[in-house]
């Protein structure tokens, strides 16, 4: 508990893209009464969770143009195209990037691969307010991700019970102990743990090692970040991993599906309940 009380506001890269998310947040307000119309009406999503449980660890993949850390990796990719792409290839899920100004995305992004492919969808962005969640509801998405690190620790427990109250599944974001522990305190049931600090923008291939183990048996554990290859992708099916979540090298692929396919059907390693 003691790891709640410790908590800042993010600096480095994520800190900037969190201030530029509550000014995107704060003109969403406009539109709050349609987009809660929307999100009422919007039909059932597919289930993310239920799309990531199997004998083998599932492929989450990502439609990214560029990055912070890599600049452009596919300036000219099409979102609905890419989606077809990975499915083909045995993904499971695709994860959408919305954030326009660091990494090229758009919920223009997210409508064309809701549009192309029937399995769940993740709106990828940095989730700062409830009203981003409601945004996602409206738009279509399964889930959302929500990062620790982004949110104090009342606003992460305000963001999950707004995810809740719009039946929006939510993928709770860690990097350490601390906040594997406030994800598992606030009732988190898919955890991914990214090797990538988004505040340095270094990755640590062993963060997820160390920290996967310790995710109940019965909670999705995600590793993200720093996968390439087959092998890559064993390591982490080596220490409990559901699944992975691979972004710049399968987006910069110059053949998605065969990409996708290199790295599907790698047997789960399950954790302890």
């Amino acid at each position: 508990m003691q790891a709640f009380l410790r908590w800042t506001p993010p600096g480095g890269t994520l800190g900037t893209i969190c201030q530029e998310a509550e000014a995107r947040a704060a003109k969403l307000d406009a539109r709050a009464s349609s987009l809660e119309t929307a999100a009422e009406r919007a039909p059932a999503a597919p289930s993310l969770a239920q799309a990531l449980r199997g004998a083998d660890v599932r492929l989450i993949t990502e439609v990214k143009r560029r990055s912070p850390s890599k600049g452009a990796i596919a300036p000219g990719l099409d979102a609905a195209t890419q989606a077809r792409a990975y499915v083909e290839g045995g993904a499971a899920a695709i994860s959408v990037l919305t954030e326009p100004a660091h990494f090229a995305g758009s919920t223009d992004d997210l409508l064309a691969v809701l549009g192309a492919v029937e399995v769940p969808v993740l709106k990828k962005d940095f989730h700062v307010r409830p009203i981003q969640l409601v945004e996602a509801k409206a738009l279509g998405a399964s889930a959302a991700l929500l990062i620790a690190r982004a949110l104090s620790p009342d606003r992460l427990r305000e963001m999950v019970a707004a995810a809740r109250a719009l039946t929006l599944e939510i993928l709770i974001e860690v990097r350490d102990e601390g906040e594997l522990e406030r994800a598992l305190e606030v009732g988190g049931k898919m955890i991914g743990v990214n090797n990538r600090d988004l505040e340095s923008l270094i990755i640590d291939p062993t963060t997820a090692e160390r920290l996967i183990p310790r995710i109940p048996g019965d909670v999705l554990a995600i590793a993200e970040s720093g996968m390439r290859t087959r092998e890559d992708v064993a390591r982490y099916a080596a220490c409990g991993a559901d699944a992975v979540l691979v972004g710049s090298s399968i987006s910069g692929a110059p053949d998605p599906v065969e990409a996708t396919r290199a790295i599907a059907a790698v047997r789960r390693h399950p954790r302890a309940v």
